[in-house]
C-alpha cells in the first residue's frame, strides 16, 4: 500500500463498529509471531483455540470506502436509469402522435419498435459487452495506470456514451429508424467505460480497509472476540451494494416515468447529469483514497509460474494430467525456496506469492459457476419487463415493477448484517462465502420457478392465449404478482453477488485484485453470451419453458457447486490469512 495506518491508539479503541452490541475495547496488545506492519502493530493476534472457540465480529468502515461509494451510487444511478427503459425504447413502437416516446398515463412508451427478441438480443449484448471490458480495465490499472487513474479516464469514456445516448432519443432523430445507429454505438461507448470503471472501483473500496489479520478484543460486555477482516470487507461490499441499489431504484424508478410522461430523451438526460457527480467527487477525494500503485504486467509471471509448476505433469490421459495439475503439492515446485542451485531471472517473487496466486485460482474456479447464477438475474431487465406488459398495470409502467429488487435489496442489507449474519454467529453456525453462493443459486432458481407459473397463468387468462405478447389485450392478473420474482432475486444477490465481490477481493493476490475481480465480472458477461442461446426461448408461447429451463439449471448448477467446493469451504480460514507476498521491484522496496 502506498500509505501507512499511524499508531493510534484511539483509533484502536474504536476499531469495530458500534453495531450489533459488538463495540469493543482493547484490552491486551501482543504481536506474538506477526510482522509489525504499521497497520497490525500493537494487535493481540489468537491462538489455535481461540480462532476454533471465540465468535468472530466485522471491523468498522473506514470513511474513505463510503466516499468512493457514493461515486458508484451515481454512475450506478445513470446505469441503470438508463438501461431499465431500453426494452421499451427498442421493443416498442412510437405511440402514434408522439415524438419524444412519450405515451401518457394509460400507453406503452415506445421508440424503434423492433419487437421482444430484438430487444432481448441487444439489452444481453450490452451486458455481455459491460462484463467482457472489466478485463481491459483490470489489465490497464494492474499494469500501467493505477486503479485511481484507470477509473478518471472510465468516467470520462462513459459520460462521452451518455451524450450519444441522449442524442438517439432527442425529438427528430427518434422518430427515424436511423436512431438505431447512434443508440447502438452509445451501448458500446458506455459499456467499454463502464467495464473499465467496474473492474476498479471494487477493489478500490474494499482497499481502504487495511488490516488482513485475525486479532483478539473484548467487548464492553466483557467477551472476548475475533475481529476477522473478511467479515469486515463483506461488511464494506454489503454497504457499497445498499448504495448502487439506492442509486438504482431512484434512477430506475424516476427515468420509468420520466419516458412514460415526458419521453426518452429526458430519461437518458437526468442519468447523465447524476453522472457528472462522478467526477467532481473523485476529484475532492483525491488526496483521501488509500491508492494502490500499478505493479507491472504480474499476470505474464503468474502464467510463467504455472507453466514451470507444470512441467512434467502433461499426460496423454486427460484423467492424468487433470489429477496431476490439481493434486496438493502442485505449487510447491515453483517456488523460489525449492530451487536447487540458481533461480530463474524471471522468479522475481517470494513463497507466499506463490501460495496468493494459487489461492486466487482456486476463487476463480469458484467463479466458473456464476455464469449459470447470473442467468436467473438477467431476466429482471428484459424478459421479466415484457411479461409486465403483458398484465394488468392499472397506469404503473411497466418496467417499474423491476425496481422492487433494489427495494428488497435497501432492505434486507442491513437486516442481514445487523440481525441475521449475528445472529448466525452467536448460535455458531458458519455461513460461510461458500455457503451463502450456494443459497444464491436456490434462491435464484425459485424466482424463475416463480416467473414460470406467472407465465403459465397469462397465457391461460389472455384473452389471445398463449400469444399474449403481441396482444392488444392483456391478462387480468394483476402486475404486483411478480412480486415474488424480484423479490427472491434480491435475496440472492445477497447471498451470491455481494459475496462474490468479497471472495474477489479477499482471495485475489493484493497486485492482481483487479483482474480477478474482472474476472469475477466476466462472469456475467459469458452468461450474457449463453443468454443469446435463449433468446429462441424470449418470444411466446415458449415463455414458460424460457423460466423453467432457467429455474431448473440455477437449481442444479447450486447442487453441483457445493459438492465440488465444499472441501475448500474447509479451508476457508487458511486462505483468508495467508501471508501477504511480494513480486517485482515495486514490492522489494516496500
Amino acid at each position: 500500500m502506498s500509505s501507512a495506518i499511524p499508531k493510534d491508539e484511539a483509533a484502536l479503541a474504536s476499531a469495530i463498529d458500534m453495531k450489533n452490541n459488538d463495540s469493543v475495547s482493547l484490552e491486551k496488545n501482543t504481536e506474538e509471531d506477526h510482522e509489525l506492519d504499521g497497520i497490525h502493530d500493537g494487535l493481540e493476534f489468537p491462538t489455535e483455540e481461540e480462532r476454533a472457540t471465540l465468535r468472530r465480529v466485522p471491523d468498522s468502515i473506514p470513511w474513505n470506502a463510503y466516499l468512493i461509494a457514493v461515486v458508484e451510487l451515481a454512475e450506478r444511478f445513470s446505469f441503470y436509469g438508463s438501461s431499465v427503459v431500453f426494452t421499451n425504447f427498442i421493443q416498442r413502437p412510437l405511440p402514434p402522435g408522439s415524438h419524444t416516446g412519450s405515451a401518457g398515463l394509460h400507453g406503452q412508451a415506445g421508440a424503434l419498435g423492433m419487437g421482444q427478441r430484438a430487444s432481448t438480443g441487444l439489452t444481453t449484448f450490452y451486458q455481455f459487452w459491460c462484463y467482457v471490458t472489466p478485463l481491459i480495465g483490470a489489465y490497464i490499472a494492474d499494469a500501467h495506470w493505477g486503479r485511481f487513474k484507470t477509473i478518471c479516464w472510465a468516467v470520462f469514456i462513459a459520460l462521452i456514451g451518455h451524450i450519444i445516448l441522449i442524442v438517439a432519443a432527442v425529438p427528430g432523430v427518434i422518430e427515424k429508424k436511423s436512431a438505431i445507429g447512434p443508440f447502438v454505438i452509445a451501448l458500446i461507448v458506455m459499456g467499454f467505460g463502464t467495464g473499465m470503471f467496474k473492474s476498479n472501483i471494487s477493489p478500490l473500496v474494499a482497499e481502504q480497509y487495511k488490516r488482513t489479520k485475525l486479532f483478539v478484543i473484548t467487548t464492553r460486555s466483557g467477551e472476548r472476540v475475533i475481529v476477522d477482516p473478511s467479515l469486515t470487507v463483506l461488511r464494506v461490499y454489503m454497504y457499497f451494494y445498499l448504495l448502487i441499489n439506492i442509486g438504482a431504484l431512484i434512477g430506475q424508478i424516476g427515468m420509468t416515468y420520466s419516458e412514460k410522461f415526458v419521453g426518452f430523451y429526458l430519461a437518458y438526460t437526468l442519468p447523465t447529469v447524476v453522472f457528472l457527480l462522478c467526477p467532481l467527487i473523485l476529484f475532492i477525494g483525491r488526496n483521501r483514497y488509500a491508492h494502490t500503485p500499478p505493479t507491472g504486467s504480474v499476470l505474464a509471471t503468474a502464467i510463467r509460474m504455472w507453466r514451470y509448476a507444470a512441467r512434467g505433469k502433461w499426460s496423454l490421459n486427460p484423467i492424468t494430467t487433470y489429477r496431476n495439475l490439481t493434486a496438493p503439492g502442485f505449487w510447491e515446485s515453483a517456488k523460489p525456496s525449492k530451487q536447487v542451485g540458481e533461480k530463474p531471472a524471471w522468479m522475481n517473487f517470494d513463497d507466499q506469492w506463490v501460495d496468493e496466486v494459487q489461492r486466487g485460482i482456486k476463487a476463480c474456479g469458484v467463479f466458473l459457476w456464476f455464469p449459470i447464477y447470473w442467468l436467473t438475474y438477467n431476466q429482471l431487465n428484459n424478459n421479466l419487463t415484457s411479461q409486465a406488459a403483458t398484465m394488468t398495470l392499472n397506469g404503473v409502467p411497466n418496467d417499474v415493477l423491476s425496481n422492487l429488487d433494489p427495494f428488497a435489496l435497501i432492505i434486507l442489507i442491513p437486516i442481514c448484517d445487523l440481525f441475521m449474519y449475528p445472529f448466525l454467529r452467536r448460535m455458531g453456525i458458519n455461513f460461510s462465502a461458500l455457503k451463502k453462493i450456494t443459497a444464491g443459486f436456490m434462491t435464484g432458481a425459485a424466482a424463475m420457478i416463480w416467473a414460470a407459473v406467472v407465465q403459465h397463468y397469462i397465457y391461460k387468462t389472455n384473452p389471445c392465449g398463449n400469444q399474449a405478447s403481441d396482444c392488444a389485450d392483456v391478462s387480468p392478473l394483476n402486475v404486483w404478482i411478480q412480486s415474488g420474482s424480484y423479490i427472491l432475486i434480491a435475496i440472492s444477490e445477497v447471498f451470491a453477488s455481494i459475496t462474490g465481490l468479497e471472495y474477489a477481493f479477499t482471495k485475489a493476490p493484493k497486485n492482481m485484485r483487479s483482474l480477478v475481480m474482472s474476472i469475477f465480472l466476466f462472469m456475467s458477461a459469458l452468461s450474457s453470451a449463453l443468454g443469446e442461446a435463449f433468446v429462441s426461448l424470449s418470444t411466446d408461447p415458449l415463455l414458460v419453458w424460457n423460466y423453467g429451463v432457467m429455474g431448473v439449471l440455477a437449481l442444479v448448477t447450486g447442487a453441483i457447486f457445493w459438492w465440488s467446493v465444499s472441501d475448500l469451504d474447509a479451508k476457508e480460514d487458511e486462505l483468508n490469512n495467508l501471508a501477504a507476498g511480494h513480486v517485482g521491484i515495486y514490492d522489494e522496496k516496500h
